[in-house]
């Protein structure tokens, strides 16, 4: 396919064609049936993956969509498993200035994307550096209820963790507790300190911490100690409406200087949890109430 068309949003089309023609669907734990004419994604997956409508991809391939918001952005560039060089190209075909250095990325590389997705049997979600829902796998919308259906800017843990308001979860759509939930409200917030040390000037954490130190006392409290740490491990019971009770290991991952956040729940092997854990896997997402 040529490339060198003669209008921005054109070739912006052309681009999202040729990286979705060359995605194998395992490469995003997609089944591959015998009767599959695409080599690479369908249209619908790289719609599901990314979380827009199949509409408005066909409209951005057919250059009729030329300024997709740098949220879609993003998460097209997730979706198509863009290099970093590729995503930054893609940022500038919507009109869009690429994240720039020292501010928190989102972006998941494709080697990581593959280890995420043969991660099947285990509830998987990916955060940036601000504790913001990146990406998540059917195994955590399973388990915990599926976070698209919250505005995207408020799916972040830390904003859950210390809410604002009297409104709902928007991670968790069924009551979650931990062993000790003081150690883990001191590890998100050295943790977000962290992260100040490390992306300075980056206004979306910025805002974060000024909205949850003025608004909520529990934040403002342990922001006001000044420890700085990481948070790695926790162990949640989730009060699943299908299965019952399910209590895992947490554990949080780092991914190098994006320090992304792939938090991995797991169930103790040959336990009732792991059992439960499988469960709410096969029956899939259950409906909120």
């Amino acid at each position: 396919m040529d490339t060198m068309t003669t209008t921005p949003g054109a070739e912006l089309g052309a681009m999202i064609r040729i990286w979705r023609d060359r995605l194998h669907p395992s490469a995003a734990a997609l089944p591959v049936g015998r009767t599959r004419r695409a080599a690479g994604l369908r249209r619908e997956e790289l719609a599901e993956l990314a979380g827009v409508s199949v509409d408005y991809v066909v409209r951005l391939e057919q250059g009729r969509a030329t300024t997709p918001s740098a949220q879609v952005v993003a998460s097209l560039a997730r979706a198509l498993q863009l290099s970093a060089a590729e995503r930054d190209h893609l940022y500038r075909l919507a009109h869009l200035a690429p994240p720039a250095d020292g501010t928190i990325s989102g972006h998941i590389t494709p080697g990581v994307q593959r280890v995420l997705s043969r991660l099947a049997d285990v509830a998987v979600a990916v955060f940036a550096a601000d504790w913001q829902l990146v990406w998540w796998n059917r195994g955590w919308a399973a388990l915990l209820g599926d976070p698209s259906s919250s505005p995207a800017h408020l799916r972040n843990f830390a904003r859950d963790r210390f809410p604002l308001d009297a409104g709902p979860p928007r991670l968790a759509r069924w009551p979650v507790t931990e062993l000790d939930p003081d150690t883990t409200d001191a590890a998100v917030v050295s943790d977000l300190r962290r992260a100040t040390g490390r992306f300075p000037h980056d206004p979306r954490l910025a805002q974060l911490i000024r909205q949850l130190a003025a608004g909520n006392a529990r934040f403002a409290e342990l922001w006001a100690s000044g420890t700085v740490a990481g948070h790695r491990e926790d162990h949640k019971t989730i009060e699943h409406p299908s299965v019952g009770p399910v209590t895992v290991d947490c554990d949080v991952l780092t991914d190098g200087d994006s320090d992304l956040k792939i938090v991995i729940m797991s169930a103790v092997p040959g336990s009732a949890d792991e059992t439960n854990l499988r469960l709410a896997a096969l029956a899939g997402v259950p409906d909120a109430r």
